[in-house]
Parts: C-alpha cells; structure tokens; sequence
C-alpha cells in the first residue's frame, strides 16, 4: 500500500468531507448525456472496506455510443483527492481498477473506453467499416468522459470537489495519461506514467517486426536460442557499470553482438547459425525500410524476445502478440482474417505509412507540447523499464527529450515532467532488476508538497518479503553508479551521476 509523507496527506486531510447523501440517491444526479445505471454500496471485502459504487453510461449524439464509467467512493476517511485508473491494451480500464485506489481513501474511476474487453475487434463497425467514434472513445475520449463525470459524482456525494486529482497508468494507461496532459490539461493534477504506448501507430508496426524479420529470412528461432542471445548479452554488459548483478544499467551503451554465437548450441537446441545472428541484429535494430532508412528502435539488449518476438511450437513458427495481430487485422486491414503471413517487407513499409498517416492524428500520443498542462501547474513523472519486451524504452526517452526541445530544455521540462528509467525491469514491472516502488507518493509529494523527486527506490525482495536488493532510479539523463565502497546490494551506496557520452 502506498504511503504518502505525513506532510501531504495532512495538508489534504484537513479538507476531507463525510459523504452529504446517501450512496443510492447518486442514480438521480443530472449530468450531460450520461445515464446513472446504478449505485450502491458494496460490501467489505479482503481488498477494500464497504464503498459507495456507480456505474454510468456516457454517450455522444448521435452516434448511439456507450461509455461505460465506473467510480467507487469511500464511505468514510476520504483524503479528498480524485485517482483516475487506466487500462492496457485495447482494454481501456474495468470495473476492478476503482478497488484498489478505494482502500487508500481515494474517489477513483475507470472506463472501458466505449467497448467490452481487450479485442481490437470494436474498430469496426456492422458492415465492417472502421468505427471511429468507438475508435476515438478509446483513444482520449473515454478517459476524458470518465474524469468528468466522476469528478460531479464526487461532488455530489461529498459536498466539495476533490481537492487534487491524479492519473495513474503504465502501458495503454501510461498513454492514456499523457493523452490527458496533452488534451485536457485541466483534467489532473499529477500524472504517473508508466511504459507508455504514446507512439501507437508506431508501436504496432515495432511489434511486427521480429516475426516479419524471421518470415523474411525462413528462420524463426526456437525459445533456446533466444534465451541464448538474451543471455550471452547480458555476460557481456552486465560489468559495463563496474557492478556485475545480471542487470544491465543501460543497454543503450551494450554493443555485444550475436554473431559470436555462430556455431555454439545447447543439449536439446540447435547450433546457432549465421542466419539466426542476422535475425538476432535485425530485432535488436529496430525496424528499417528496405534502403535502411530509421523508422522506429528495437529491442533493447538484454530484454525478452519472446515478448513480441516470439514463436512456438516444434518446429518453431512465427507468434505474433496477440494486440499486435489484433491492430493489423482491424485497422489497417478492416480484416478479421487477414494473414500476417502475406506480409512482405515492401508491404511492411506501406503498411507502416498507412498506420502513422491514417491513425496519428487520433491515436497517437506523442505530442510534446506540455505549455498548458505546465502553466496550470500539473506534474508528469514518467518511469520505463529499460528491459521492457513489449514497448521499447527509447521511444519514451525519444518523447521525452522531444518535450525537453519543446519546452525549453532539460532544466525547465524537469519542472513539471521528470523520466526515470528501470535498468532489468520489463512491461510494467518484473524482470531481473530491482522493481520501482513509490512512484505514486513521490508524485502526491511533488504537486502537494512542491518537492521534486531526485530518485525512486526499487528493490528486489525474497519470496518471504525481505529486500535483498535496493538501487536508486535516477531523474534522467543521469543514472545510478557504484561509490566502490560498501554493498552493491545497497543503494545507500550509489550516487546519481551523469551517463558517459558514448550513449
């Protein structure tokens, strides 16, 4: 459970209102092209005490679309404040996303963006055709929707509107929060950010690239010889930072390359060939044009292939992610059966075109201009893990440095907007570095208490619980480096420094 400086949450505590009516008498609450389904308080269970929950119906004549707005209110000992919960994937958020924030004392709400469950089957309407409306409920929209009408439900049932509201979300959440600053500056306070899928109509051609790479070359790679590449990159960089811990600090600087497993194998697996070194090369690039023209970063050394990259079966075929499948059938193709095996790397391109020139202008989230989420004085911390196998790091720290440009530099974009980077962490958490913790208190910090976060703590915890394993993450561009005294095990013994120039 998140704790929150004694500082903050008695600067908020002060402000927090009982509830003025009861839970059910919300249904009769008149707001603007919204339907009150029902309220009522649900019962205690082991993840939250007894809470007034509503669920609402949002719709934008005429197009007979449904928004479907859950909010969950506590019935005693709300800190006033307001936590908007995001989704993943083409799932914009649930009914379960309110729980959690309800038993810190927060008012939250979430949305399923205008359709039911994680298909991106919804971009298309009856006859087949793209829906945009449904489409636009799920890129901004439907979070925007959410905020509004659960901030009058707060109101309503307290009195008093939240005195701070927060976002809080990592994959399609992480975007959907930026989505907010860029759009609806006035819609949060603070936005916790995490691995977010901004660069969407990118993000699904990146995602394809492993297995057109394998389609290409006929040659798509056993799980073994993955986890051989994977692993002889990290025996190679693992040192780069003077600790050796199985955890690369930051794979932008590791060069190893798979060639020197040409020739090795494994009991039960393949010997490794010059073709599979190729493939290898290729993913860890990034997708190219076929003149080698840039078109987005790749996976980053040390990460998992078999995120979006992976195969199955024996003999190996290629395996798409099923997200990824998902976006090439029904929005570039409006095809539920289309064939990813048609694919061509001439196609690729096209395909790649269509997706940034047709989509962008609603899907894409890269905008980097914060002036007016900045100037209403709104925070942004954005964290990614640097092993991250299904949305690449360097498109995140491509954004931000985008935003540092726009905003007027380093200096004053760390004003309101600060990146840290997870060196071992994957999508969203796990993987073999230490896991961020904090993140959320130290954003309440910032924008209750005016104090920046410097660093965020992760840790590494046996299965009992003890932390066997703290580090630092530091406010990019720097990062964590050993003093050369003390445990390397402890982050008490690491300072924030600059990254060398060679990244």
């Amino acid at each position: 459970m998140r704790v929150v400086a004694m500082l903050v949450v008695g600067a908020v505590a002060a402000a927090a209102q009982a509830p003025v009516r009861p839970c059910e008498s919300l249904t009769s609450v008149a707001i603007a092209d919204t339907r009150i389904e029902s309220a009522a308080v649900e019962a205690a269970s082991s993840a939250a005490p007894a809470f007034c929950r509503v669920t609402a119906v949002l719709t934008h004549p005429p197009s007979g679309d449904r928004v479907r707005i859950f909010v969950g209110l506590p019935l005693k000992e709300w800190n006033g404040r307001f936590e908007g919960v995001g989704g993943g994937g083409f799932l914009g958020g649930s009914p379960t996303g309110v729980v959690r924030p309800v038993a810190e004392n927060y008012a939250a709400g979430a949305t399923d963006t205008g359709h039911e469950g994680g298909r991106g089957s919804f971009a298309l309407d009856r006859n087949g055709r793209l829906d945009w409306m449904l489409i636009r409920d799920n890129a901004y929209l439907g979070i925007h929707d959410m905020t509004v009408v659960a901030k009058a439900l707060v109101n309503a049932f307290y009195g008093t509107p939240p005195q701070h509201s927060y976002f809080n979300g990592c994959s399609t959440g992480g975007r959907q929060g930026l989505s907010e600053a860029q759009r609806y500056p006035a819609d949060y306070d603070g936005i916790l950010s995490g691995a977010p899928a901004i660069n969407w109509t990118k993000l699904h051609g990146e995602q394809m690239w492993g297995n057109l790479t394998m389609l290409t070359a006929h040659d798509f790679l056993p799980r073994c010889k993955f986890e051989a590449a994977q692993a002889a990159a990290v025996k190679a960089c693992d040192a780069d930072d003077g600790v050796t811990d199985g955890v690369i600090e930051d794979p932008l600087r590791c060069k190893y390359d798979p060639g020197e497993l040409v020739g090795s194998s494994s009991p039960g697996c393949p010997a490794f060939t010059e073709t599979d070194a190729e493939v290898i090369r290729k993913i860890w690039q990034g997708p190219r044009r076929r003149n080698g023209a840039f078109l987005w970063y790749g996976l980053t050394r040390g990460a998992d292939f078999m995120g979006v990259s992976g195969t199955a079966g024996d003999p190996p075929d290629g395996h798409p992610f099923p997200i990824t499948l998902d976006s090439w059938r029904y929005f570039l193709n409006e095809n539920p059966q289309w064939d990813w095996k048609t694919l061509t790397p001439e196609s690729y391109e096209q395909y790649w075109d269509q997706s940034v020139e047709e989509f962008s202008a609603v899907l894409a989230t890269d905008d980097p201009d914060l002036t007016a989420f900045r100037e209403r004085g709104g925070k942004i911390l954005l964290w990614h893990g640097f092993s991250d196998q299904l949305i690449y790091p360097e498109g995140t720290i491509d954004y931000y440095q985008r935003v540092e440009k726009r905003m007027g530099g380093g200096e004053k974009t760390r004003e309101f907007a600060r990146l840290f980077l997870a060196p071992g962490v994957a999508h969203c958490g796990g993987g073999t570095g230490p896991q961020p913790t904090g993140q959320f208190d130290a954003l309440v910090k910032w924008v209750e208490a005016g104090v920046a976060p410097e660093k965020i703590l992760a840790v590494r915890r046996a299965k009992g619980g003890p932390v066997t394993r703290s580090r630092p993450l530091c406010v990019y561009p720097l990062e964590a480096r050993y003093t050369g005294k003390g445990s390397t095990d402890d982050a008490a013994n690491f300072v924030c420094e600059a990254a060398p120039a060679e990244r």
